[in-house]
C-alpha cells in the first residue's frame, strides 16, 4: 500500500505561535483516517495545511506525485452562496477549475467527469437545480460530487455533517463508506465518535491530551482513546 501523504515532525501555526507541535503521521492509499478532539486544538490548522493553504513552521508534508494540488475539499461551510443563481451542474463542474491552466472553458472530458460524479452520487435529477434551493442533504452530495471532479484518489472532509438532520448524516456515512470501498481515500475531521468507531481504518486524535495518531482499535484501546470516549460521552 502507497503512501499518498506523510507528515514528520510538523510544527503549524500563525504568525510565530505554535498551535501543533512535532506531529506525525501518515495517509495510505485507500485509507479512511477520522481526524477527532476537542475544538480549539488545530484541526482546522492541520487542514489549511493538508491543503497547502499554509507552510509547516517546522518539519515537513510530503505528497505522493500528483496528489498535492488534486485533494478533492469539502469544507465545512461552503463558500458558494446560497443566493447565487447557479446551477448544481455547474457547481459541480467548479471541480475541474484545476484543469483550466491553459485554457478557458471547460473540455469535453471535464463535463464528462462531471456528469459521472452526478451520476454516481445519484443526483442527475437536480442537475438543472438551482443550488440555492437545495436542502442541505442534496447540497452536500452536489458539492461531494463537486470534490469527487477534482480528485480521483483522495477526499478531505471537513466535518461533513455538522448542518444535518441524523437521517441525512446517516446517508451520507453511507457514502462515505461506499466510496472508500471503492478506492477512495478519505481523511475526514469529525465530532461524531460513532462514525469514526465504526468506519476508520486510522484515527489522529487532537486536543488536551497531546496527538495521537494509530490504527483505529489501537487507538481506542489506549488510555487516551478510553478518556477520549468517556469525555465523548459513549460508554
Amino acid at each position: 500500500m502507497s503512501t499518498l501523504i506523510s507528515a514528520e515532525k510538523i510544527s503549524l501555526g500563525y504568525e510565530g505561535e505554535r498551535i501543533l507541535e512535532n506531529l506525525s503521521f501518515s495517509v495510505q492509499d485507500g485509507d479512511y483516517l477520522c481526524i477527532v478532539g476537542e475544538n480549539g486544538a488545530g484541526k482546522s490548522t492541520l487542514v489549511k495545511a493538508l491543503l497547502s493553504i499554509i507552510s509547516p513552521m517546522e518539519g515537513k508534508i510530503k505528497f505522493a506525485p500528483g496528489i498535492e494540488k488534486t485533494i478533492g475539499y469539502l469544507p465545512q461551510k461552503s463558500y458558494i452562496s446560497r443566493s447565487f443563481p447557479t446551477s448544481c451542474a455547474e457547481v459541480v463542474l467548479s471541480g475541474r477549475a484545476a484543469s483550466l491552466t491553459r485554457r478557458f472553458f471547460y473540455s469535453k472530458e471535464d463535463k464528462k467527469i462531471a456528469y459521472e460524479n452526478m451520476e454516481r452520487l445519484a443526483i442527475l435529477d437536480l442537475q438543472n437545480k438551482s443550488f440555492s434551493t437545495l436542502s442541505g442533504g442534496q447540497a452536500q452530495r452536489v458539492l461531494i460530487a463537486r470534490a469527487l471532479s477534482a480528485s480521483k484518489k483522495i477526499l478531505l472532509l471537513d466535518e461533513p455533517t455538522s448542518s444535518l438532520d441524523p437521517v441525512a448524516s446517516g446517508n451520507l456515512y453511507s457514502l462515505f463508506e461506499d466510496l472508500n470501498a471503492s478506492g477512495m481515500t478519505m481523511i475526514m475531521v469529525t465530532h461524531d465518535i460513532h462514525v469514526a468507531l465504526k468506519s476508520a481504518k486510522h484515527i489522529l486524535y487532537l486536543g488536551h491530551m497531546g496527538a495521537v495518531y494509530s490504527e483505529k482499535d489501537e487507538f481506542f484501546s489506549s488510555s487516551v482513546g478510553k478518556r477520549y470516549l468517556e469525555e465523548s460521552g459513549h460508554v
